[in-house]
């Protein structure tokens, strides 16, 4: 038992212990971009045999090692139960935002925070890159954060007060935060599929950060002539960032804007950007506002597993608390 369990440890490791894989087709494997078993196991038969310069057959029994080592399989209701069970939560430096989404920020789901500026989307993925460095008794992963900005709104002086706050080292807490500045659309794309090979060297990393996930495909794809291009690009990119989330056990956050819709006479006139394709892909979607002074509301818009609620809470200088009576 234990040598099957060590086999399987050492497919998981690298692609070179799928059996039947020459050095050669590794090669052409990582050049595709195919460096993990985990890039294999999400990948579809045609692209590897292209890719490869193998046959049809022998990428299907790639894949189908590659996802057997990954228990990627039919699997019953009560399996599944005890997955969802053992799914791990971020706090979120405020009970009552805790409260409302059933206990944190989870792991193996993509989160998706949007609203209208100053509502606190970027405030709540900077206290997430915090928080997750804590133990898991004070509601963290003891983990590390990747923030891939890419309208520069992140700031190192928040992090420091956060962490102070929370009696951190600041300088540890920073240097356990992987920041990159995503310049353009093909850019934020790329660098997710490098951010696959990083966790598989790092395991360490529990949190990742796109803030936000629609500013660059807004900017370069303007028209409704390139509206198609733009939706099935951004499809790509966030069922990529779904990938991330579900086969390493990470929490994902994107954050997105909201835009006017002047056709709403009653309710909300605004809506979140990006259409049909944000509604549909993260697993959970959370709509930020504002409020008086410091106070923010958030409430849940989708999420399966969770009812539908809101809640009041504060962004402090110190970070995301609750609201003092």
């Amino acid at each position: 038992m234990a040598d099957t369990e060590e086999k399987v440890e050492k497919k998981i490791k690298s692609i070179t212990d799928l059996s039947g894989i020459t050095p050669t087709t590794v090669n052409k494997l990582i050049e595709a971009g195919y460096s993990s078993v985990e890039a294999l196991a999400v990948a579809t038969p045609q692209d590897i045999s292209v890719a490869a310069g193998i046959p049809l057959t022998t990428a299907q029994r790639i894949i189908k090692e590659a996802r057997e080592a990954l228990d990627i399989r039919f699997k019953t209701a009560s399996e599944l139960k005890r997955e969802r069970q053992s799914v791990r939560k971020i706090t979120t430096g405020s009970q009552a935002l805790d409260g409302l989404l059933g206990g944190g920020v989870e792991t193996r789901t993509m989160t998706e925070i949007f609203g209208e500026f100053g509502s606190g989307k970027t405030q709540l993925c900077h206290q997430l890159s915090v928080n997750v460095q804590l133990s898991a008794e004070n509601g963290g992963l003891a983990g590390k954060a990747v923030y891939i900005d890419t309208e520069g709104t992140f700031r190192w002086e928040r992090i420091e007060a956060m962490s102070r706050s929370m009696k951190l080292d600041p300088e540890t807490v920073m240097s356990n935060i992987y920041y990159i500045r995503a310049v353009n659309s093909d850019h934020q794309i790329a660098i997710v599929d490098e951010l696959q090979e990083m966790i598989v060297k790092d395991n360490s990393i529990r949190f990742v950060a796109v803030d936000s996930v629609t500013s660059h495909f807004r900017a370069e794809y303007v028209g409704r002539e390139n509206l198609a291009n733009r939706q099935q690009k951004l499809n790509r990119h966030l069922h990529q960032l779904s990938r991330l989330a579900e086969i390493y056990d990470i929490a994902v956050v994107i954050t997105n804007q909201v835009m006017a819709r002047p056709d709403m006479f009653y309710g909300d006139p605004t809506v979140a950007v990006g259409g049909h394709t944000l509604y549909h892909v993260p697993g959970i979607r959370i709509q930020m506002k504002k409020s008086r002074g410091n106070k923010r509301i958030a409430r849940v818009v989708d999420a399966p597993h969770l009812p539908e609620g809101e809640v009041v809470f504060a962004i402090t200088e110190e970070g995301l608390r609750d609201v003092e009576e």
